[in-house]
């Protein structure tokens, strides 16, 4: 399965793409789609779109995870994603792709064993889970690799056969 995970952003959006397969993850893919300061925020959500649609089209997913939106202490930049992550998810649906989306917890679950786990742990686990030598860069292609792995790792759990596959402790 091709997994795409996005971190969604409006100045700065993390794009990871891999193959999951067999329980194996191989990473093809990484990078951020960056829209210029000082630009109108319909403007910005215009080259969000293009830019997705771009990179759907070159990888072909079978499958996208992204982040659900967490709200903390500034609500308007929050405001400000969503409007991003709106547009992804219509350039995902014009697409044909699965949606996925996944809460900070569970992505840090999935990629550490600890929903509450720091950051730097994180980008750690997903370096070490894909064999890299360095952590990847910027810290939003990272997350969204993160999301991915955490698609991979739900999408094949026993838990998702709907009860078809027998457990392996039978």
């Amino acid at each position: 399965m091709r997994i795409l995970g996005i971190d969604p952003g409006i100045a700065t959006i993390g794009f990871g793409l891999l193959d999951s397969s067999d329980n194996k993850i191989k990473l093809l893919k990484y990078g951020v789609i960056t829209t210029p300061a000082n630009t109108s925020l319909s403007s910005r959500l215009l080259q969000i779109s293009c830019d997705l649609d771009q990179l759907l089209s070159d990888c072909r997913p079978d499958a996208v995870a992204i982040e659900e939106l967490f709200f903390n202490t500034n609500i308007t930049t929050g405001i400000t994603v969503a409007h991003g992550r709106g547009v992804i998810l219509l350039s995902c649906v014009r697409f044909g792709t699965e949606i996925h989306e996944y809460t900070p917890l569970q992505v840090k679950q999935s990629v550490t064993g600890y929903g509450r786990a720091e950051k730097k742990q994180v980008m750690e686990m997903v370096k070490r889970i894909c064999g890299l030598k360095s952590v990847p860069k910027p810290d939003d292609a990272a997350d969204a690799i993160a999301l991915a792995i955490c698609h991979a790792r739900s999408s094949t759990s026993l838990l998702n056969n709907g009860g078809d596959a027998l457990c392996s402790t039978i």
